[in-house]
């Protein structure tokens, strides 16, 4: 099934010459969602993105993911996204898009031109990320720093696909229902789902949530977990922002990283019971 997506034209999808449907949120904000890997930034140049914000004609999803982008984590390896199938649906003042995320990619660290394939090598990476859970004065981006100075970086090759994942976004207003199918993959040694709701960093400077917390930039952490009702995160002159709700059958967290030139995002993800069949979700758009 995924090698037929990769013959799909973009006329066959009813998109504009660019691969790109657009949806108006206000007169200022859209919400865009592409057939290809677009937009192409950074590390994740070559993987799928979900929902990409657009603010007065600028796309401000730096490095992120977009909304509602699904990650697989097995025992033996994580799984992301490089193809998909888009359709789009008209109903009255709503606007349904369906994509279906093809989970064909692994990640692999590179040393100079090397993939580190063995166990042995990547458990590096995994020593550091475990320091940094530890001991919460280990900052992820000194992680990030470190890897970068001995010439690491991060690939993602072709597998052998371990299912799909139907995510589908209904945008009302300023509301978008995300609705996950994950009936359609593989269980066997399935450990994490991950739901990213990513845009930049250098956009979304501020998180603000139901519990009055307020934090700017660094302050806003790695990979902390949520318990408010609710968080966001804003533009500096909140002009321009996107809520969520913690959601049962789930936790919510938040995370940031910038580093020039590699790494430029700000999310509020989601990290879904891997028993779940269908993961559902609300995100709203705040400000103009």
């Amino acid at each position: 099934m995924c090698s037929e997506w990769l013959s799909m034209q973009d006329s066959d999808l009813g998109f504009g010459r660019k691969g790109a449907f657009t949806v108006r949120v206000s007169d200022r904000v859209c919400v865009r969602v592409y057939s290809s890997s677009q937009p192409r930034n950074l590390k994740i140049a070559d993987l799928q993105k979900g929902l990409v914000l657009v603010y007065d004609g600028v796309e401000t999803v730096g490095e992120g993911t977009g909304f509602g982008l699904p990650i697989l984590v097995y025992s033996d390896e994580t799984y992301f996204s490089a193809n998909s199938k888009v359709d789009v649906e008209v109903l009255g003042s709503r606007i349904r898009i369906r994509k279906e995320f093809c989970m064909d990619r692994m990640a692999r660290n590179r040393f100079r031109n090397v993939l580190l394939e063995n166990r042995t090598a990547r458990g590096l990476f995994g020593f550091l990320a475990q320091k940094y859970q530890k001991h919460s004065h280990f900052r992820f981006l000194t992680i990030k720093n470190l890897t970068g100075k001995i010439n690491v970086d991060t690939v993602f090759v072709k597998a052998e696909p371990r299912g799909t994942i139907t995510v589908t976004y209904t945008i009302d207003g300023r509301s978008i229902r995300v609705n996950v199918d994950l009936q359609n993959i593989q269980r066997e040694k399935l450990r994490k789902v991950f739901m990213l709701n990513e845009q930049g960093s250098s956009f979304f400077q501020e998180y603000i949530d139901s519990r009055g917390t307020r934090l700017a930039r660094e302050e806003i952490g790695a990979w902390d977990r949520i318990t408010s009702e609710w968080a966001s995160l804003r533009l500096p002159n909140e002009k321009l922002g996107f809520r969520l709700w913690t959601t049962k059958n789930s936790v919510l967290r938040r995370g940031r990283e910038f580093l020039k030139g590699s790494l430029d995002w700000v999310g509020l993800d989601y990290e879904v019971d891997p028993a779940t069949a269908v993961f559902e979700y609300l995100i709203e758009i705040l400000g103009e």
